[in-house]
């Protein structure tokens, strides 16, 4: 009867918080066939608490992961990348004690960064394509609890058994800027401009900058993928994902086989760009000893 089933679906669900079961990660560079020097940077830094008894096992970690895609003439690239990557760490060490950090927090992460490139630029009188700046994909995890940060069109993408790979972050760019402003796909992506970026740190002062903050619940086995385009380019993920990712999902499989595996297959079809990956397996478990009510 539809008013049993009406019923029974108001009923409230258990659900289970989940634990943390173990975390992995690993990153990788490559300068791509194309390129003579590497404008690429990536930043990890982990901490994880382990407490054993026999009732079980219980860890808390904490990750911060930061992939930065430079650009800018005469090595500048490299130098703006490399510089995100440290004053975002040391942000971090003074302003995530215990407590997940908060939106408000994490933009003004960006704008400190932001500020410390663009003073650079100014100083140094850089114009137009001389002006260094880099994109950002940064990504925290606090047990199951995880923030992303983007600017420009370095991406995170996540992988679970159930929903197969999403990717996490829209490019900040035109081509995606004039889809977001109702045009055809296929129209915003005719245009000559259509890949050139919207946003990114370094160039220009923070009141041109709108960095993305999302955050998500762990509440199965996932594995996230930070990278730059040198990877994304192509729908390369999206072609491959089932053989190059899904296999990772597995605790016996090889972080550093399916770093080399993905690096290979981005020189293969892409290899105009400098490649950059991030890989963090997170395997969680319900906490049985606190189930809620939603």
């Amino acid at each position: 009867l539809p008013g049993i089933e009406q019923q029974g679906d108001d009923m409230p669900t258990v659900l289970l918080p989940m634990s943390l079961q173990s975390l992995d990660d690993l990153g990788i560079t490559d300068i791509g066939h194309q390129r003579d020097h590497n404008e690429d940077c990536f930043g990890i830094e982990t901490q994880l608490k382990k407490q054993e008894n026999p009732i079980g096992r219980t860890i808390q970690a904490r990750g911060l992961y930061i992939l930065c895609d430079g650009m800018g003439g005469h090595a500048a690239g490299e130098v703006a990348s490399s510089m995100a990557v440290e004053v975002l760490q040391n942000y971090f060490k003074q302003n995530w004690q215990d407590e997940f950090p908060t939106e408000d927090s994490l933009r003004k992460s960006v704008y400190v960064t932001n500020q410390a490139i663009f003073d650079i630029n100014q100083q140094n009188a850089r114009s137009g394509s001389g002006r260094m700046g880099t994109t950002l994909v940064m990504m925290l995890i606090q047990n199951t609890k995880v923030g992303i940060v983007h600017v420009g069109d370095s991406r995170v993408y996540r992988l679970t058994r159930k929903r197969g790979l999403e990717q996490i972050t829209i490019d900040h760019e035109v081509g995606q800027r004039e889809i977001q402003h109702g045009v055809d796909p296929e129209l915003a992506y005719s245009r000559p401009d259509a890949y050139q970026l919207t946003q990114a740190l370094g160039p220009r002062s923070e009141q041109f900058l709108n960095p993305d903050v999302q955050f998500i619940d762990i509440a199965e086995d996932t594995i996230f993928l930070l990278c730059s385009d040198g990877l994304s380019d192509n729908d390369l993920l999206e072609n491959y994902w089932q053989t190059h990712l899904a296999p990772l999902l597995s605790s016996r499989a090889s972080l550093d086989q399916g770093l080399v595996n993905l690096i290979e297959l981005a020189n293969e079809h892409n290899g105009h760009d400098n490649i950059t990956l991030i890989l963090v397996r997170v395997k969680v478990r319900p906490n049985l000893a606190q189930p809620t009510l939603n």
